[in-house]
This record gives structure tokens, C-alpha cells and sequence, in this order.
């Protein structure tokens, strides 16, 4: 493998949800303290699931792998992170200034604009942390998605720029109270990121025309920031040897090999690594260790069989969202299980009947008009741009706070504008002017990895008690977007997954967040099922087999409705592909 050649003391896997960041992270973690290296194992992503691979609980602490000698990890959890850094703000100042003025910070402390703050606080102290560096051979880092990984990235040059001016934000004024004193700090994390020597990005893609193009986007971001040293490795890669005479394995590998024969120019010169898909789950110790391993097909062994399991279609859910002719659908679930697709399949449908859909994304890293490829009549489509979303924020607030400010005022609100925070309440404003729109059509929203929905539903969550305690207090009528999002008759959400035991375990914390939330699911979507699609190929037929248990698990334990799509011979690009997406009846598995 070439990103393990001579690896250097900072790995970062990032790459589109899905693409299997973490089981390479992992299986790179083990590989290397195999070699008698100390290895930190961190996670970035919100819903990190690097516990469940070890079969350990993490968390915001750094622990020890019991089953693997010298490798240790850490999961930066936002809101544990973030508690510690209101902690270390307001306890100094707890009981000496007037309990008014306690509260006041608190409450600025209270948004997602600390949330990421502290945790892009623990991630630079981990780039710039000598005595880490000393203990560690090795610290990998297992990013969230692209979108947000990348802002991540961006953010120690962003936050040294911004107070090396001198600026101060007064809606960020809590959370820079503790950013203040971190200045040289952020300075030694951006030399430590754009240090060749130092740090390397792996680039990790499926063989799919899609995560290529995201992956040829990362680069070139990457890149402008000083990020150079970029490896690429392509996962889950259908060996030929599987394909057999089956009509889906081969069209499959079919439709993979066109995609890695049309890779962008511009990943062509980069170190680059296949690895290839496995028919067993991976999942586990043992799992992990035969990754970087290939596996010889005559090993694999299928008894063939198959279980009666009625599984009703995309459309038959869709029945019951036409019915009540306007509303939000939000389908939320972990990176790479396809609710790009869905949601466009779901809007199709809708909008076929004749019902006025807009679809939209709050994903950084989603591209619905590339799903569609086309126009529909009753069809609108959208996406919330956080860079977009934030200059016309701007540009908002300087066109009515601006107006009745004197020359001087308007120079310090354009500078508190600049703060990386003003991001996060450019997308929260931009989510909650789409939402609004279901009261009159269907508004269909593909929303980002679970972890960062969460954090956009804190802020919803903030924003709703903000709202609660200024009109309680007057004793009049409000709706936040919370309480939108709380109410069935407004909101359904719908959970995707695969039949995988990852994915899985992660749509059933997902919706355990949500439920403390008050937010009811409303169904469960299982995609790209290898069973629904009756595979002959033993190869598929063995992965095919493994759903079994996590279908039974979805639909006994978890969702009180569901639906099963089965994995196309065709990439589901286009109206009419989406629509038999959204028609395909599953009768046996």
C-alpha cells in the first residue's frame, strides 16, 4: 500500500460518507502498531462509531485498545468537548461576577457556535501537543465527511487570521473569550498541516463516478489551503473473479471499472491504492485485520438460501406522504447510505403526481442536480451553501442592523460578520426559511452526516428555548422550527441505512438523539440491499447473506414502518431511473 509507505506522524482520512474512512483508518491504526509503533487513533466525525469497531467505549478521554497492544484512541465528542470549554470559561468567573452576568455567558455559550469551537480547540491542540508527539509515533485521524473535514481544516488559518486582526465578535464574544489565548496555538497547527513531511491526506473513494468527482473537489480545496501531500486510496472494488455469469455482478463491475477508466485527470498523478471488496463484514478485530488482505475466492461458500419477507417499496411510503399534500420530509442517516438518491427519488415521485415539491440539501458535500440530470414539471431543487448562506447573511444584517449605524459601526459589525461563527447562523437562518416553506408544498431535505444534523438540530434546539423563555415571559403564541420539526403532522423524518452492522448501530443511535430531541422517526429506509436484488453470484450472494440479520433487526426491533430498495444495476441517475427506484417491489429475500 502506498499511504503506508514510510508514513509520517499525522494520517488523515477523509473522502464522502460511506466510503469505509474508518474501517481503513482503523485497519492502518492496527497495521501500524503491529509495527511496534505507538499509535493515537482520533475520530473528528460527531457520530463516530470507532468504539462499536473495538467493541470499547471511547469517548473524550484517550484509552487504551485492550485487544491491540500499543494502539489507543480518542472521540472528540462536540458536546462533551464543548461542556469542557464553558467550564473553563465560566468557572474562574462563577460566584466572583454577579450571577446576571454568569448567566449572560452562559448564554453565549450555549449555541453551536461553541460547539465547534471546542472541538476545533481539541483538534489543534492535538496537531501542536509536544508531550503527544513524544508519546505517539503515529496520530491518524479519522475525519468526518468531506464538507465539514474540510471546513475543519480551514479553520485553524481562518481563526489566526481573524484574531491576528484584532477582531471581536459580539455575537461569539463568550466562546472568543477562551479562543483568545490560543493564538499561538492555531499558528503552530497551520504549519504542522501544511508540513509534507508531517502530515499526510489519504483521499479515500468508491469506485463510483460520483465520490470520484467529490474526491477530485477535496483535492483541489485541500490543495489551496497548503495541503499537498494527498494520497489516494479507491475502496470496496468488485473483484472480476466474483462476477461470474450473474447479470448484477457483472453489470456492477461493469459500471465501476468505466468509472476508474474515467477518473479525473487531476487524481491521475497521485499514489494510489485499490483495495478490494470483501464478502465478509467489516466489522471487528479479525474483520479489520484481513483488510489490506485480498481474499481467495475459493473460500467463499453460500448455502444459496433465501427467506420469505414481504418488503414494501419507496412508493408504497410515498402513498402516504402524498396524502397529506404538503409537508417536510428529512431524511437523515450516516454518510455514503444514499439519501441523496432517495430524497430525489422521493421528490420525483411526489412531484409526478402531480404535488409542488422543492428539494433541497443542508450536505456541503451533496450535489442533487447531478442525481436528477433534468427538470420535472412541479420540481424545484436547492441547496443550502454554507458559503453562499453566509454572504447573503451578511449582507442582510448590514442592509437592516447595518443601516442605523454610524461609519465607524458599520466597520466593527463587517468585521464581527467575518467570524468563522457567522457560518453556522448563516445555515441554521437558511434551514429555517426552507422549512417554512412545507406549511405550503412538500419540501424534501437530504440532509449532512448524522452527526452534523445533530449539531444543526442543537442549534434549532437553542433557538427554540431562546424564543421559549423571551414570549413565555409575555405570554404569547410562537412556533419555532423546533417544534416543526417535533410535530408529525408537519415532519417526517425517515432514516436511511444499509443492511450493514455499522450502518445499522448508527441509525439506531441516530434515532435514540432524536427521540430525546422529540423527534418521532417516522420510517426506515433500507437501500441498496444485494438481497432485494437476488444476486447469483456467490460472492454477492455470501454479503447478501449478511443483511439477513441486520433487515430482521430494522424491521422487528427498530422501524415501525419501513421500506427495502434493492442495489440497481444502473446508478440511479435521472428522472426515470428514480422512479423505478421508487417503484421496485422487494417480495423475497
Amino acid at each position: 500500500m502506498h499511504f503506508l509507505n514510510q508514513s509520517p506522524r499525522f494520517m488523515f482520512f477523509t473522502g464522502k460518507g460511506g466510503v469505509g474512512k474508518t474501517s481503513i483508518a482503523c485497519a492502518t491504526a492496527i497495521y501500524l502498531a503491529a509495527q511496534n509503533k505507538r499509535v493515537l487513533l482520533v475520530s473528528t466525525d460527531p457520530a463516530s462509531n470507532v468504539g462499536q469497531v473495538f467493541g470499547v467505549n471511547i469517548g473524550n478521554t484517550i484509552t487504551a485498545i485492550p485487544a491491540v497492544s500499543r494502539l489507543f484512541a480518542l472521540e472528540i465528542d462536540p458536546q462533551a468537548a464543548a461542556q469542557v470549554y464553558r467550564d473553563r470559561i465560566v468557572g474562574p468567573v462563577r460566584g466572583v461576577l454577579p450571577d446576571t452576568v454568569v448567566k449572560s455567558i452562559e448564554e453565549q455559550l450555549s449555541g453551536a457556535c461553541t460547539t465547534e469551537i471546542a472541538a476545533f480547540d481539541e483538534f489543534t491542540g492535538l496537531l501542536t501537543n509536544d508531550a503527544l508527539k513524544k508519546e505517539y509515533d503515529h496520530i491518524i485521524f479519522d475525519t468526518a465527511p468531506t464538507g465539514h473535514t474540510i471546513r475543519l481544516l480551514k479553520l485553524p488559518g481562518a481563526w489566526s487570521s481573524f484574531l491576528e486582526e484584532g477582531k471581536g465578535d459580539a455575537s461569539c464574544l463568550g466562546p472568543l473569550a477562551g479562543l483568545e489565548k490560543q493564538r499561538s496555538q492555531y499558528l503552530a497547527a497551520v504549519e504542522a498541516l501544511a508540513d509534507p513531511l508531517h502530515t499526510r491526506l489519504i483521499l479515500v473513494a468508491r469506485p463510483q463516478e460520483s465520490t470520484l468527482r467529490e474526491v477530485a473537489r477535496t483535492h483541489d480545496e485541500l490543495a489551496t489551503i497548503g495541503l499537498t501531500q494527498q494520497y489516494l486510496v479507491i475502496n470496496g472494488v468488485l473483484p472480476q473473479s466474483a462476477t461470474g455469469t450473474d447479470p448484477l455482478a457483472q453489470a456492477i463491475y461493469a459500471r465501476e471499472q468505466q468509472a476508474l477508466a474515467d477518473i479525473p485527470a487531476k487524481l491521475r498523478s497521485l499514489p494510489c491504492d485499490y483495495i478490494l471488496l470483501k464478502a465478509f463484514n467489516l466489522f471487528g478485530l479479525d474483520a479489520l485485520k484481513h483488510l489490506f488482505i485480498e481474499s481467495p475466492l475459493s473460500a467463499i461458500s453460500s448455502s444459496e438460501s433465501a427467506i420469505d419477507l414481504h418488503a414494501p417499496s419507496l412508493s408504497q411510503l410515498v402513498d402516504d406522504i402524498a396524502a397529506d399534500e404538503h409537508g417536510l420530509v428529512m431524511l437523515m442517516g450516516k454518510g455514503g447510505v444514499g439519501k441523496t438518491t432517495l430524497a430525489a427519488a422521493i421528490a420525483v415521485e411526489l412531484a409526478h403526481r402531480g404535488l409542488s415539491v422543492h428539494l433541497t440539501t443542508s450536505d456541503p458535500a451533496a450535489h442533487l442536480s447531478e442525481t436528477l440530470n433534468g427538470t420535472l414539471d412541479n420540481l424545484t431543487i436547492s441547496r443550502i451553501d454554507p458559503p453562499t448562506a453566509t454572504e447573503l447573511y451578511r449582507k442582510h444584517i448590514m442592509q437592516t442592523k447595518g443601516a442605523k449605524l454610524d461609519a465607524q459601526g458599520k466597520a466593527l459589525l463587517e468585521e464581527d460578520l467575518r467570524s468563522p461563527c457567522t457560518e453556522e447562523i448563516a445555515v441554521f437562518q437558511a434551514f429555517s426559511k426552507v422549512i417554512r416553506e412545507a406549511g405550503k408544498k412538500f419540501v424534501v431535505m437530504d440532509t449532512a452526516p448524522t452527526g452534523h444534523t445533530l449539531l444543526l438540530l442543537d442549534a434549532t434546539g437553542a433557538y427554540h428555548r431562546e424564543i421559549a423563555r423571551q414570549m413565555e415571559d409575555k405570554g404569547m403564541h410562537f412556533l419555532t422550527p423546533m417544534m416543526q420539526l417535533q410535530d408529525p403532522k408537519q415532519t417526517k423524518v425517515l432514516i436511511v441505512t444499509l443492511a450493514e452492522t455499522t450502518p445499522v448501530l448508527e441509525a439506531a443511535n441516530l434515532q435514540a438523539d432524536l427521540r430525546r430531541a422529540g423527534i418521532e422517526p417516522w420510517a426506515w429506509v433500507i437501500n441498496n440491499s444485494i438481497a432485494a436484488a437476488q444476486p447469483a453470484s456467490p460472492f454477492l450472494l455470501r454479503r447478501a447473506e449478511n443483511e439477513v440479520k441486520e433487515i430482521t433487526a430494522v424491521t422487528q426491533v427498530y422501524a415501525s414502518r419501513y421500506a427495502i430498495v434493492a442495489l440497481q444495476t444502473e446508478e440511479p441517475v435521472g428522472v426515470d431511473r428514480l422512479m423505478k427506484l421508487a417503484e421496485h417491489v422487494c417480495n423475497h429475500l
